[in-house]
């Protein structure tokens, strides 16, 4: 043990009721178990106070970006370009007047980056039709414009706790290309008739001018969906808006319904979410799967579909993100087998849908785990451009054997492209890129997503640090994510984090409940540790 006077170096983590107390050595962002004390029989404790060690998580998260490639500000042509950057209303006369549709848009409460608009009618007994509204961005975004090359660098909108890095500037993703609620807006829209059982009929695309009459947040919208709370204001505000959102709601449980009937996969993870305040975490929020977020996942995978049946019927090519079979379906079947059931030898997606159907109904509460778990043994997907003559690949957990990505062109770079390629259908006009060029973007884009999404899951680590400290040497419950070569991880439920086993994970594997116990902390990379109790 060192000496009183140079315990300088150390700070007591301290739980909530005081008892047990954690001597662990402090640098600037690194935190580590030295010794468990015991109070009150160990003098030392009047010579130490409780300290935390001060971040800035905005740095932190510029200095991982550029650790990965990334650019973390937009340069100073960006600028001057978004700076000359205006919406003259300029409209062709193709463009169709539907800004008294009753659209709203439905997000997170603090969302401000409006790709998507929906709209619904029902047509007779037997026959409904959506429609879901883009935003039009590539009028304001040219391709290989400044802004367009500074958007492809990146591909994607990165979020972290304290700052979101847009791929497009905010005056454009959060202003002139956002569904903003209360102004007119370009939109790319795609018109889809829906069955009574679920199947989509007859579609449409075209391009159109839109006016959001209700910004909506998830939560709100889906406690009164399903009973459980008022009418949001905003629906009540706006006449015929409830109606509307009662009777896309109908719709989505028809989509669900016949999604799941050819082998989507009833998958439902908890995302936490690390509320900061001032650099500093107070909380960590958890969300969850509710009939909102059901509603605009399902025409969201409509309009995905359907853009995809529209370009292979104009001959152009599309982009895919597939998984084309599960990295480690054996494990699968494993983990099945150990709850009672039985999976056929070879990829079923269907038979893996009723499992995990079954399974939720069985123990709701571990389903989210059982679902992580699932997710990371179907391994990541990948982009590839596939042409219209080819014999569809599909996505294993979609069921849908014709889908690209569309819905979001302020925040994904693939979907840009995308409008590119169906604007250029509508208006008869060459194809904006060679095959060639797809198959590059492709590939870049997969990459860099790919080190976007390590950027976000390290930042939401860091940040779920701080509620940590007072936590060293203490018990979670654990269910390990992942096992390979470079490394055991596992994922603990409260407060929900993700580190890595260094001791005991031998003979243990994805999906494996197990005790660990918290011995490191490295906020500035990243880094949780846990030892297997």
């Amino acid at each position: 043990m060192e000496s009183l006077h140079s315990l300088h170096n150390y700070a007591l983590a301290v739980s909530k009721n005081h008892f047990p107390i954690s001597l662990v050595y402090k640098s600037s962002t690194t935190l580590k178990n030295i010794e468990r004390l015991t109070y009150p029989f160990n003098r030392i404790f009047m010579a130490i106070q409780e300290l935390k060690p001060t971040f800035d998580l905005t740095e932190i998260a510029k200095k991982t970006m550029r650790e990965k490639n990334l650019l973390t500000e937009f340069l100073l042509d960006v600028q001057k370009a978004t700076e000359k950057t205006f919406d003259h209303g300029a409209i062709s006369p193709a463009t169709k007047r539907m800004t008294d549709f009753l659209w709203c848009s439905i997000d997170n409460d603090d969302s401000k980056y409006l790709d998507q608009l929906t709209y619904a009618e029902k047509l007779d007994d037997e026959t409904y039709k959506i429609y879901i509204a883009i935003a039009e961005v590539d009028h304001l975004v040219p391709q290989n414009s400044v802004i367009d090359r500074h958007a492809q660098y990146n591909t994607v909108s990165i979020y972290t706790p304290t700052k979101v890095f847009p791929m497009l500037p905010e005056k454009l993703s959060a202003g002139l290309t956002s569904l903003n609620e209360g102004v007119d807006r370009l939109a790319i829209v795609v018109e889809v008739e829906v069955n009574d059982n679920g199947a989509l009929g007859n579609f449409n695309i075209y391009s159109a001018l839109v006016h959001n009459h209700a910004k909506l947040a998830y939560n709100s919208v889906s406690t009164w969906l399903e009973g459980n709370g008022p009418i949001p204001e905003k629906v009540a505000n706006v006449t015929g808006m409830e109606a509307q959102l009662y009777l896309q709601d109908t719709i989505t449980q028809l989509l669900k319904e016949f999604r799941h009937q050819k082998g989507a996969l009833a998958l439902e993870t908890i995302k936490p979410r690390t509320i900061v305040e001032k650099e500093d975490a107070i909380d960590i929020k958890i969300s969850k799967k509710n009939r909102a977020r059901d509603l605009i996942e399902n025409f969201m995978i409509v309009a995905n579909t359907i853009t995809a049946l529209y370009l292979k019927s104009k001959q152009l090519p599309s982009f895919r993100k597939i998984v084309r079979v599960p990295k480690k379906w054996d494990r699968i079947v494993e983990i099945a087998r150990d709850l009672g059931e039985t999976l056929p030898d070879q990829p079923d997606s269907k038979a893996l849908d009723l499992f995990l159907i079954k399974q939720k109904l069985l123990d709701p509460v571990h389903f989210p785990d059982l679902s992580l778990t699932i997710i990371k043994l179907l391994g990541n997907g990948e982009y590839i451009v596939e042409y219209y003559d080819d014999l569809p690949i599909g996505h294993f957990g979609l069921a849908h054997a014709d889908y690209t990505h569309s819905t979001a062109p302020n925040r994904r770079y693939l979907d840009l492209i995308t409008q590119r390629i169906i604007k250029a259908a509508l208006e008869n006009k060459e194809m904006p890129y060679t095959l060639n060029e797809l198959e590059k973007l492709a590939k870049h884009c997969t990459i860099q997503e790919v080190e976007a999404d390590k950027v976000e899951r390290k930042m939401r680590k860091s940040a779920a640090m701080m509620l940590l400290f007072s936590k060293f040497g203490e018990v979670f419950d654990a269910i390990i994510t992942g096992a390979g070569t470079k490394g055991t991880w596992v994922h603990i439920f409260n407060p929900s984090v993700d580190g890595k086993l260094v001791g005991g994970f031998e003979n243990k594997d994805v999906g494996d409940l197990i005790l660990v116990k918290l011995i490191h902390l490295d906020i500035e990379n990243g880094h949780i540790d846990f030892t297997k109790v």
